[in-house]
């Protein structure tokens, strides 16, 4: 505060104002003297609480070095009471935003006398977050042709709107990107995205126009899957999986690759030819699979899921709930299961406990696998089949037990099958397919979709 001087120099309504701002510092002052109040007495009783429980600890018959034992007593010593829990500021769960504008409220005039009111500090704020709504903006460029008046010659500029639109059309990448995120990201039907577009932004499309702007972005993001592709036949582990797809109602087979940090997805029949030309002839990796036979062809190293062997053994126990012979198995082979979850130690340790575990599957299965009356023949049998492909994780820490990884990114395709039945037209395929594995690869790596499709939008085309 400014220094007063002599407040007889001062008019009457200079001192009305001092007087006032007196008023409102030494109601800070008592604000604040009295939280201070409050936190004292807080301490107060937490240190009285903390000597208590020395006092209780060094006291008579404790065992401490300079008390001598005595005989416990009749009766336990009261308890003080838990100090009392600090209260929380309000609000104080949630997080605050940078605030893009700031509004202030003061008084002119004091109710009181009516005197006119300056300055001030701020005393609290209140966060409110909005969305504006605001309607579409529509750009006309104008491309105007001008006369040169020396050589006659009409001149027109050429106007490059590359990173602002894809090509001729008229829906900027800023649309473009929104609609395949919604559709992606948020699940949408195309007539809820026709709605959101048409009440927000009053926007009007048709579902034709929002179903060609999938295409087009699916069209334009070809070549990045195509490198997803190309990186998940050069990993050392990969996931297959497969469910199934109508188009223009027939039949068919989406087959899904990933990785831990890419997806595809590509759809045709459901023969063993799919996986080669979705793996290519190179791979040389890890195949992770369920126990679909297409799979069995591949020549190289394999893993079965065993959560599929365990959900079936499952499920077979629950048929059977009386057979103890039955649950005695099924423990045994979910003891093998864990037992090779738990190995460690070099490759050589790890080698000599898969021959191991092979060997005790091999002793569990044999038997049951000729027993006619065994309920479990049949997953026996399927155990004995696979059984150079159900512990390859033991011996290389880098291959799952399961395919849970496949299975995941087939979920999304999952839901929007049993909601549309399936696409109408190759083209649809071939977008629903593409547009799935660049959304599913950006989620695998944590990448944020909107902001990766409008860069990959905006980004030059090769």
């Amino acid at each position: 505060m400014e220094t007063l001087g002599n407040l007889t120099t001062f008019s009457r309504t200079q001192l009305v104002q001092i007087i006032a701002q007196q008023q409102v510092l030494l109601a800070e002052q008592r604000a604040t003297i009295a939280q201070l109040k409050t936190a004292v007495d807080t301490l107060q009783r937490r240190v009285s609480a903390l000597e208590e429980q020395v006092r209780r600890k060094s006291g008579p018959g404790s065992g401490m070095p300079g008390n001598k034992p005595t005989s416990p007593p009749t009766s336990p010593p009261p308890q003080a009471p838990p100090a009392p829990r600090q209260p929380r500021l309000h609000g104080s769960g949630r997080s605050r935003m940078t605030p893009t504008e700031s509004i202030d409220h003061a008084m002119d005039a004091c109710p009181d006398c009516g005197a006119t009111l300056a300055g001030g500090s701020v005393r609290r704020t209140r966060e409110v977050i909005d969305l504006p709504i605001t309607p579409v903006r529509v750009v006309e460029h104008r491309i105007i042709a001008r006369t040169c008046p020396a050589c006659k010659r009409r001149c027109t500029p050429t106007v490059d709107l590359a990173g602002v639109v894809l090509g001729q059309q008229r829906l900027s990448v800023n649309v473009l990107t929104l609609i395949t995120t919604l559709r992606e990201v948020g699940r949408l039907p195309v007539a809820t995205i026709q709605w959101l577009l048409g009440t927000v932004y009053q926007l009007p499309l048709s579902t034709g126009g929002i179903t060609t702007v999938l295409h087009q972005v699916a069209q334009r993001a070809a070549p990045e899957v195509t490198a997803i592709r190309d990186r998940i036949r050069t990993s050392p582990v990969v996931h297959a999986d497969e469910t199934g797809w109508r188009e223009a109602g027939k039949n068919g087979y989406v087959w899904g690759l990933s990785t831990a940090t890419a997806c595809y997805l590509v759809r045709g029949g459901r023969g063993k030819g799919m996986l080669d030309d979705a793996l290519g002839p190179d791979f040389q990796g890890v195949l992770v699979s369920d126990f679909y036979a297409a799979y069995d062809h591949y020549p190289g190293l394999h893993q079965r899921c065993w959560v599929h062997l365990l959900r079936d053994c499952h499920d077979l126990c629950a048929l059977y709930p009386k057979n103890a012979g039955l649950r005695r198995w099924a423990a045994a082979l979910r003891r093998v299961f864990e037992q090779g979850k738990a190995v460690t130690g070099t490759a050589q340790e790890r080698q000599q406990a898969q021959r191991h575990l092979t060997q005790e599957l091999r002793a569990q299965c044999a038997g049951p696998a000729t027993d006619a009356l065994a309920v479990q023949g049949k997953l026996c049998r399927r155990i004995l089949k696979y059984l150079s492909e159900l512990l390859t994780f033991v011996a290389d820490p880098a291959v799952p037990a399961d395919n849970n990884a496949a299975e995941r990114n087939l979920r999304s395709l999952v839901v929007q099958r049993k909601i549309s039945g399936g696409t109408r037209s190759p083209q649809g395929s071939r977008t629903v397919m593409t547009l799935a594995s660049l959304f599913g690869t950006w989620q695998a790596q944590g990448i944020n979709p909107f902001t990766a499709l409008r860069q990959l939008l905006t980004s030059p085309q090769l």
